[in-house]
Parts: C-alpha cells; structure tokens; sequence
C-alpha cells in the first residue's frame, strides 16, 4: 500500500538536506516539495527571470542556486497562483495534481495526495505563514524511513497518511 509521509519545515537549508537524504535513501523520484513564492517574477527587472535575492526555495531552484537535494527535483519545478495564496512552486510529482487544483487551494490539491482535508488546511496555512512542505510517496514498509529523515533535519508536523 502507498503512504503519504508529510512534514513542514521552517529552514530552507532543512529541508534541503532532508531531501538529499531521502536521495540517496532512494525516495528521488517520490519527494515533492510546496513553498510560497514570495518573489513573482515582475519584481525580476523587467525580465521573464525569477526574482533572484532574499531566502525563497523558488529563487534557488530558479537560478540553480540551492544545493543538494532540490537541484535535482527542478526539472519536475512548477510554479502555480492558488486563489487567496498567491505564487507557489510545486516541485516533484504533486506539483501536477496542484495545477489541476488550483481552484480548490493546496488542501485540495493535498486531499488528491492522500492528506485529510483537515490535515491539508492545517498544511495549507503552514505555507500561508511561510513553511515548506515535503512529501514523499511510497510504500508502507519504506514510511517511517522517510518519516525518520524529515523529522532528523527539523521537520515539524511529521504524519504519515
């Protein structure tokens, strides 16, 4: 059976090294990671470039300049607008079900993910305040492995659904 793993983090650099972790446990193609963008890119001087200064996950996975873990999740990197949210980036395979469900919030787009939708609103404003989510799918027997890395490098709010 397939689990959901899920943890907020506060620290960009956590979660980095959470997900190089989680790599080379060999979770790469199952990590998803959803943080506010706080830097559209109009504020980029006029050019289609993402906003390059300050501390948003999407900035470093933008213009390469996030080390480890989430270099390797870019090439999965979507960005999305969700309705009373604002700029998202949505890396790894639950940016697809985001997109899809930008009418129904990150909640809805959880809920989809296999995240209660009581859990997913919990989430959801975790990433209004600031937080990054990571997700990671995958079976029952590799869960608490993924559950043990996230909470290793300050995941908060680890559950596993």
């Amino acid at each position: 059976m397939s689990r959901t793993v899920i943890s907020a983090f506060d620290s960009r650099e956590g979660a980095e090294k959470a997900v190089n972790d989680l790599r080379g446990k060999g979770f790469e193609k199952d990590i998803s990671i959803l943080a506010k963008d706080d830097h559209s890119r109009e504020n980029a001087k006029g050019t289609d470039a993402p906003y390059s200064g300050g501390d948003s996950v999407a900035n470093g996975v933008s213009t390469g300049g996030v080390a480890g873990g989430l270099i390797g999740l870019a090439a999965g990197a979507g960005a999305l607008a969700i309705p009373g949210i604002g700029p998202l980036l949505a890396v790894g395979p639950i940016a697809g079900l985001l997109s899809g469900a930008a009418t129904g919030g990150i909640a809805g787009g959880l809920a989809d993910y296999g995240i209660p939708a009581e859990r997913g609103r919990f989430y959801e404003d975790k990433i209004k305040q600031g937080s990054m989510l990571v997700t990671v799918k995958c079976d029952d027997n590799k869960a608490q492995e993924a559950s043990g890395v996230l909470t290793q490098y300050g995941g908060q709010n680890v559950e596993i659904h």
